[in-house]
């Protein structure tokens, strides 16, 4: 057999992953679209139900929740983003469904039981920070922002009923997509945050780290999270401080459930007979056998 023979023939199976790829895209793609329609047509009320945080801490300072567009088309972009959020949510599913249909032929049957409850619990988990973001974090840091809105003579803050206290009186009259971009970006970052331990716990899974290792770690860990605390959020410390307690606490979580997967396979080996105390290298080949 020539060599261009032996080309092609190893060529064929790639441009049939490359078509398979491109129809999985091409209908994850499709999806998030016919989710952005769905949710610019009722982009309005999705966003009426956004600015509840602040609604609800206007409310308690005796303010109306009055949102202003500040440039012709701000109206229209506050539109897309909505409907970009809420489409890739709605189309979330269908991605995650053609994810697996593209991955499952190549995994081999205890790799696919292993890998579709991961696949589950991740938009589990960002529904959940994305939940505490929107209903605990945004009020506690739009609380705290405004506390900052009325100021007297001197750069003093008028304290009381402004009626009675003499001086310059700065009421929040807030953008409705500077409003938008930070509260998407609190529940993104919380979002994601918290895919911390499904991501974690796969590596752990796959062998790529280890309970002992996260712990050895941990002080980097720490370090780390509070860069992160500190990137993604805005500059105010009580925002910062609840994201590195969640994400730590989920770090400690994380280490937790690693530790758990490694106790099972360590059980499952030992009755199996192929459990060796000393020899790491032995241990890699039984994981091999029980493929």
């Amino acid at each position: 057999m020539s060599s261009s023979d032996d080309i092609d023939d190893s060529a064929a199976p790639l441009i049939e992953h490359l078509a398979e790829l491109r129809t999985r895209l091409i209908r994850s793609v499709l999806a998030f679209l016919v989710g952005m329609v769905i949710c610019f047509t009722v982009a309005t009320p999705i966003f009426n139900f956004l600015t509840d945080p602040l609604c609800a801490v206007l409310s308690d300072r005796g303010q109306d929740c009055d949102l202003i567009f500040i440039s012709p088309q701000e109206g229209f972009f506050v539109a897309i983003k909505v409907s970009l959020l809420g489409g890739f949510i709605l189309a979330f599913p269908v991605i995650a469904h053609q994810m697996w249909r593209f991955v499952a032929p190549g995994l081999y049957k205890n790799e696919k039981n292993a890998f579709l409850p991961f696949l589950v619990a991740s938009p589990v988990m960002f529904l959940l920070g994305a939940s505490f973001a929107f209903y605990i974090v945004t009020p506690l840091a739009y609380d705290f922002f405004l506390g900052f809105q009325q100021f007297g003579e001197g750069g003093e803050a008028v304290v009381g009923d402004p009626a009675t206290n003499p001086g310059l009186s700065v009421v929040f009259q807030g953008s409705a997509q500077e409003y938008l971009n930070l509260t998407i970006k609190f529940i993104v970052a919380f979002g994601m945050c918290f895919q911390l331990p499904v991501l974690l716990t796969l590596m752990g899974k796959a062998g790529l780290v280890s309970a002992e290792g996260l712990g050895n770690v941990r002080k980097y860990a720490v370090v780390a999270i509070l860069v992160l605390a500190a990137l993604v959020t805005p500059p105010d410390v009580i925002t910062q401080i609840i994201l590195f307690v969640v994400v730590y606490g989920l770090y400690e979580v994380s280490i937790f459930l690693v530790k758990r997967v490694e106790k099972k396979r360590e059980a499952k080996l030992r009755a199996e007979g192929v459990w060796f105390e000393d020899d790491e290298e032995a241990e890699d080949l039984a994981e091999e056998r029980t493929k």
